[in-house]
């Protein structure tokens, strides 16, 4: 990209976007470093992939989608929503999680942590239907040789942030969640967290991109989003970065 993010003035913004849940703490970091170093405000609307893809094409005014997978990005592609095809900005991670106080055998992986669930016990994913982090989750059920999970076992949040409410509060008595949520310390204290394998689902590449009648002020962000300042907070909380 050919726009200097630092060559922005302090009065431009603020910036609306459109992101995905597994992002939440993450982007208040980076746009909170931003907001520090230029003056720019970035607005965050939080949800999930699938439904924040569906309200831009049905005319929700943002400037860039920073989606959880690529699949929706290639969706506003294809319409004639974006500026060009985007950037793949990350790669995510899973982890299972159990309430802090949970006798399940967290560290023997996601098959025994399944088996040892009581009747009754609720098992939590993001709605795969709305979130790439739910269709993962379902992959690693399957790989790990769980198969899917009985109807009246799983529990759906609307995007993984809810799907990891779930267990932080005890709704659910384990789950899949992305591990950039379940490592931050807002959410880890309410919880025992153990990163999936990632060979038990394809990957979690993930892209932005910028939407049509974008600002230069969008533009400089989607810059320092992919600056080596930024990539450092990716992999601090949790990411891969693209190779």
């Amino acid at each position: 990209m050919s726009t200097s993010w630092g060559a922005q003035t302090r009065s431009s913004g603020p910036v609306k976007i459109a992101a995905a849940s597994n992002l939440k703490f993450v982007l208040a970091d980076l746009t909170g470093l931003y907001l520090q170093q230029t003056g720019i405000r970035i607005d965050v609307n939080l949800g999930a992939s699938g439904n924040l893809a569906r309200q831009i094409l049905q005319g929700l005014p943002v400037e860039q989608f920073i989606s959880a997978d690529e699949d929706r990005v290639v969706e506003l592609v294809k319409a004639g929503r974006t500026v060009d095809a985007g950037y793949r900005y990350a790669t995510g991670r899973l982890a299972l999680i159990v309430p802090k106080n949970s006798p399940l055998p967290l560290n023997q992986g996601l098959a025994a942590v399944v088996r040892a669930l009581k009747p009754g016990d609720k098992f939590a994913i993001a709605n795969p239907a709305l979130a790439p982090y739910g269709v993962a989750a379902e992959e690693a059920l399957r790989r790990s040789g769980v198969g899917p999970l009985p109807t009246a076992q799983k529990v759906l949040g609307d995007h993984i942030g809810q799907a990891t409410q779930f267990v932080a509060t005890g709704a659910a008595q384990a789950g899949i969640t992305a591990l950039a949520l379940a490592q931050a310390p807002e959410i880890a204290r309410s919880l025992q967290v153990w990163p999936l394998p990632a060979d038990l689902h394809a990957p979690l590449h993930q892209r932005m991109v910028l939407l049509k009648g974008a600002s230069e002020a969008a533009v400089a962000w989607q810059c320092f989003l992919l600056s080596a300042q930024a990539q450092a907070l990716w992999v601090r909380h949790g990411y891969a970065l693209p190779q």
